[in-house]
C-alpha cells in the first residue's frame, strides 16, 4: 500500500517530468512555426480513456494562436449531407500550427459503427477512404501522429462512476457513456478492425497503455517529441515506455499486448 509520502513524491517527480516535457513542447512548436509545418495529432480511445487530460497537457503552454484542440459535437443535419471528411478538413493545421484532434474522424470506426449510427454502407466507404485521405494529406505537408489510448474495462468503469459521483464532472456524462461498458465487446472488435484496415506507414497508429493517466499523458508527450528534430532539442531526452507505447501490430490482437 502506498503511504502519503510516497504518494507526493511520485507525484513530484511526475510533475518535474511533466514540466521538462513541456518545456520541451514549447522548443518545438518554436521550430513548427518557423518552418512552417503542420503537425496533426488524432487522439482516440473508449470513453474516459483520458484523451481530454493528454489533450490539454499538451497544450497548456503552447501559444494558442497556432494551436488548437479541435473537439466536434454531434454532425448537424447539413454534415450529413456531406463528404463525410468535409467539415474536419477546415479544422486541418494550416503552415505553423499545431491541431489535436480529440476525436477525429474515426468516430465511425468506432462509436458511429456500435452504436447503429452509420449503415454498413457508409462504414465500408469510410474504412477504405481513411487510409487515401490521410494518404493524400500527408502527400501536401501534414505530418498526422494517431494515438489510441487502451484502458482496462475495469478501469473505464471507475472513471465512469467517478464522473457520475464528481459534480465537475457530470458534463461528460453522455447517452453513448452509459453505453460503453455494456458494448466493451463491441468496441474491442470495432477497434481491431479499425488498426487492421487503417494502419499505414503514411500514418501508423501508435498504441498508449492508459490505465494510468498520468504516466499516458508523459509518454504521448515524450513520443511526440521524439519522433521530431528542433533546435535546441535536449538529446534525445527521455523517450517513451516501450512497455506502454507501441505501434500496431497484428500480432497484438492475439498476444495481450491490446485489451481484449
Amino acid at each position: 500500500m502506498t503511504t502519503d509520502a510516497e504518494a507526493d513524491h511520485d507525484n513530484d517527480v511526475y510533475k518535474q517530468a511533466l514540466h521538462e516535457a513541456q518545456v520541451e513542447l514549447v522548443k518545438f512548436q518554436r521550430h513548427v512555426i518557423a518552418s512552417e509545418r503542420k503537425i496533426l495529432v488524432i487522439l482516440e480511445g473508449r470513453d474516459a480513456a483520458g484523451k481530454d487530460g493528454a489533450a490539454k497537457r499538451i497544450v497548456e503552454h503552447l501559444s494558442p494562436r497556432e494551436t488548437r484542440i479541435v473537439a466536434l459535437g454531434k454532425p448537424s443535419s447539413r454534415d450529413e449531407k456531406a463528404w463525410y471528411f468535409q467539415r474536419y478538413v477546415e479544422h486541418l493545421p494550416v503552415a505553423g500550427e499545431i491541431a489535436i484532434f480529440n476525436r477525429s474522424w474515426y468516430n465511425r470506426a468506432g462509436v458511429e459503427r456500435v452504436m447503429g449510427f452509420c449503415t454498413e454502407d457508409e462504414y465500408e466507404q469510410f474504412i477504405r477512404a481513411a487510409p487515401i485521405f490521410e494518404q493524400l494529406l500527408v502527400h501536401c505537408g501534414l505530418t498526422i501522429i494517431k494515438y489510441y489510448l487502451d484502458i482496462s474495462r475495469k478501469e473505464q468503469k471507475k472513471r465512469l462512476d467517478r464522473r457520475r459521483e464528481d459534480p465537475l464532472r457530470q458534463w461528460k456524462i453522455s447517452p453513448v457513456d452509459e453505453k460503453a461498458v455494456k458494448h466493451w465487446k463491441d468496441y474491442s472488435a470495432a477497434r481491431n478492425e479499425m488498426f487492421r484496415r487503417t494502419h499505414s506507414v503514411f500514418a501508423p497508429w501508435t498504441i498508449i497503455q492508459a490505465d494510468d493517466k498520468k504516466e499516458a499523458r508523459l509518454n504521448i508527450i515524450r513520443d511526440l517529441l521524439s519522433r521530431c528534430v528542433y533546435h535546441g532539442k535536449a538529446g534525445h531526452g527521455p523517450l517513451p515506455d516501450p512497455n506502454r507505447v507501441f505501434q500496431f501490430d497484428e500480432t497484438l490482437l492475439t498476444n495481450g499486448g491490446l485489451e481484449p
